[in-house]
């Protein structure tokens, strides 16, 4: 029992409870002068509710305000002894240490989980970022949910948890729903599960970050009182700006590590070079008069275009505006003949030539390009219709060197292990720094002989993806 500043009452000890995603608060609070900020009525049962996610600042609310608290949150047991073989680079140690250093209990005792860090590193692609998850669940050595964005990501967890651990680990996705101490999850799985077992785990690690500032995908964390957060990116920032609400459920950013810090050292010394090319003749006039149809309609409409949910609207009001479907087919149009243009594939023709005895890899924005390098190079495509067994067998084939180049749209550029390559191609993207950032990485692992990394660019001249190309740069 205990009376606190200001009051003549006596309160009783506050009991905190998980429920569907909140953690539910008994006791009467109502004596308080005020109940802590993150606090919200619930006008239906009498009791105060905070969402699952902020269960910390809850616990460090009332612990300043002298309340007694019969915690019953999380129903998540230590585990034993975890221990990972790994050794940590200089630079991830130091990542990890500025996570452990956001701990958010700020000294409260009788706390379920002995650390509650929160927040988000950025390292390159290729950097071991994965190496530096397994090492923040074997120092916390709490239940630990692990959410992904592919199957591909999944199973490669999976391995190396139960490998460096040699534990039981559950999955949730791939038609398994299977709960262990150590669950890895996808994103999707993880969005219809996570009120169900959201108090569950003492830590949750999101790879791939930047995925749950999807409108959804915000909702998993929302629900998970997992007092331990870690999210893990090459690519923190968006776009839209959604990196703010992923500050606000996982943490700040509060570590990056830029690629060029590791090239040389960590990483493949690397190398841009830019390919101009020029339309044809019967493609510039085909482009000049699909993207005039375009900028005629942005003209006399009120749309401007400067980010994603503009487009969008464009989207939307194609639904019902004809003039809005003409525009919207003829920036396709013009965007195909961009990415696919005859000098794009002589272009390439000659970086394959030149590279005769090098490791590829081929990136395009669409699967018809993809299909059509593919075709005309004979080199073995990888695209959203790829089979997941023939992804795997084309994979291993490139990294065993049986094939020595391969073609994609999309797909490796995030969430598969792809074997090492040191020269990839982007015949066509979204000139987006992220998607630029992700494909470096795919070339960086170092070599044994130390050879640079090389990207090469090929941009249609005087189109819109040359402008693109410029602003992301």
């Amino acid at each position: 029992m205990y009376c606190p500043p200001g009051t003549g009452d006596v309160v009783d000890t506050i009991t905190l409870a998980y429920e569907d995603g909140t953690v539910r608060v008994d006791g009467d609070l109502a004596r308080l002068e005020s109940p802590p900020s993150v606090l919200e009525r619930d006008e239906r049962t009498g009791t105060y509710r905070t969402p699952a996610y902020r269960y910390v600042d809850l616990r460090v609310a009332l612990e300043r305000a002298g309340l007694a608290v019969d915690d019953r949150v999380l129903s998540s047991p230590p585990l034993s002894a975890l221990e990972s073989a790994y050794e940590l680079r200089s630079y991830q140690h130091d990542a990890l240490a500025d996570w452990f250093d956001t701990d958010r209990w700020g000294g409260l005792a009788d706390v379920p989980v002995d650390a509650a860090p929160a927040g988000v590193l950025e390292l390159p692609t290729g950097s071991g970022k994965t190496v530096v998850g397994l090492k923040a669940i074997e120092r916390l050595g709490v239940s630990t949910l692990v959410v992904v964005p592919t199957i591909d990501l999944l199973e490669q967890w999976i391995r190396e948890l139960e490998q460096e651990f040699s534990v039981p680990v559950g999955r949730f996705g791939g038609g398994e729903q299977r709960r262990e101490p150590i669950t890895v999850s996808t994103y999707d799985s993880a969005y219809l599960k996570a009120d169900a077992v959201g108090d569950r785990f003492g830590l949750v690690v999101f790879d791939e970050v930047h995925h749950l500032g999807g409108e959804g995908y915000r909702e998993i964390a929302r629900l998970l009182s997992a007092p331990a957060r870690l999210g893990l990116t090459a690519t923190f920032e968006r776009p839209d700006g959604a990196h703010e609400v992923i500050e606000d459920v996982v943490g700040p950013l509060v570590c990056r590590v830029d690629v060029d810090d590791l090239a040389g050292d960590h990483l493949a010394a690397y190398d841009v070079k830019r390919l101009e090319v020029s339309l044809t003749p019967e493609e510039r006039e085909a482009y000049d008069r699909n993207q005039e149809t375009f900028t005629d309609y942005l003209a006399r409409s009120t749309l401007e275009l400067r980010s994603g949910s503009d487009y969008q609207e464009l989207v939307k009001r194609s639904g019902s505006d004809p003039r809005a479907r003409e525009a919207l087919l003829a920036k396709q149009r013009a965007r195909e003949i961009v990415y696919g243009s005859e000098a794009k594939l002589d272009a390439l023709e000659g970086i394959l030539a030149d590279h005769a005895d090098d490791r590829i890899i081929v990136f395009t924005a669409y699967n018809d390009l993809a299909y059509d390098v593919s075709e005309r190079f004979l080199i073995p495509a990888i695209t959203h219709r790829t089979g997941a067994s023939e992804r795997r067998e084309i994979l291993e084939q490139f990294r065993e060197g049986t094939y020595s180049r391969v073609v994609t749209s999309n797909v490796l550029d995030e969430g598969v292990d792809v074997p090492d390559a040191n020269v990839a191609v982007v015949l066509s993207g979204s000139g987006s720094e992220r998607e630029f950032t992700q494909r470096l990485g795919r070339i960086l692992r170092p070599t044994e002989d130390g050879r640079r990394a090389l990207l090469y660019e090929v941009v249609s001249g005087d189109t819109a993806e040359e402008r693109i190309a410029d602003r992301r740069r």
